[in-house]
This record gives C-alpha cells, sequence and structure tokens, in this order.
C-alpha cells in the first residue's frame, strides 16, 4: 500500500476529536493517499464526469448537532469505508482545504489539500464499533 508514512497517524476517536476541536476545518478521505491525489482527480463514476476537487466527507459536525463529537466522528469515518474494503490500497486520512464545490451527494470538494494525518486501523474498528452501539445504521424514513 502506498499510505503516507511522514503524516501523524490518530488510533482513537478521542485523539481525532482533538484533532478536530484544533482546527477550523477538517475531512476525512478514502484513497489512497495525497501523493496519489496529487496527480489523481475525483470522479462522478455514474455520469462519467471528473469534479472538480477531491471529494471529502467533513468532520466538523453542524450546528444542529447535540451529541457528542466522537458520535459525528464515528459516523463520518464510517460512511465511506465501504471503499477500503472494496479497495485495500484505500485508506482513510484527514486533510483540509478549499471548498471548490459539491459532489453529486453533495460533499464538499477540495482544493487546495493539506493532509494532516492517517487514520489508523484501530481507530476504523472503534469508529465501527461506536457507530453500531450508538446509532440505528442504516436505518432510513421508511424503516
Amino acid at each position: 500500500m502506498s499510505r503516507s508514512t511522514d503524516q501523524p497517524q490518530i488510533a482513537t476517536l478521542e485523539d481525532l476529536a482533538e484533532l478536530v476541536r484544533s482546527r477550523p476545518c477538517a475531512y476525512v478521505r478514502y484513497s489512497q493517499g495525497p501523493e496519489h491525489d496529487a496527480s489523481e482527480q475525483s470522479r462522478d463514476t455514474e455520469s462519467d464526469l471528473d469534479l472538480p476537487g477531491l471529494s471529502v466527507n467533513p468532520l466538523h459536525p453542524e450546528v444542529w448537532w447535540t451529541r457528542p463529537l466522537e458520535d459525528w466522528l464515528a459516523r463520518q469515518v464510517c460512511q465511506y469505508a465501504e471503499l477500503a474494503e472494496k479497495n485495500p490500497d484505500r485508506f482513510a486520512w484527514v486533510l483540509d482545504g478549499r471548498v471548490v464545490a459539491r459532489g453529486p451527494d453533495c460533499e464538499p470538494l477540495l482544493a487546495d489539500i493539506e493532509p494532516l494525518a492517517t487514520l489508523t486501523p484501530a481507530l476504523l474498528d472503534e469508529a465501527a464499533r461506536r457507530y453500531e452501539e450508538a446509532f440505528e445504521a442504516g436505518r432510513g424514513p421508511e424503516d
């Protein structure tokens, strides 16, 4: 795998929450990492169109969020975890950047990215456990 070795690794939701609280913006992305993404472009596979930035998930909660930050982080980290499950070259990493547009799922698209850290498998396991315990994961309005 081409995981960045020069970025700090975050191993717990508590440590991720500390990073998020210390910054005005932070996002999570599942990909082959910052070096790979510097030469690649996000793509909307359904329309076959290139996107003007990297597709990310926000780590700062919305103003309506009243639950613990760690619950929000677990949910956001788990949102696209299947990308890494389907492709072991992908991994979760935290970044910041300039929002240039929204993607087809209304996700932020970033340019001028700044890699901040990678998320360890231990953090991903913790996030998955918390997501399953704290939420009715996968439940929709018609369920």
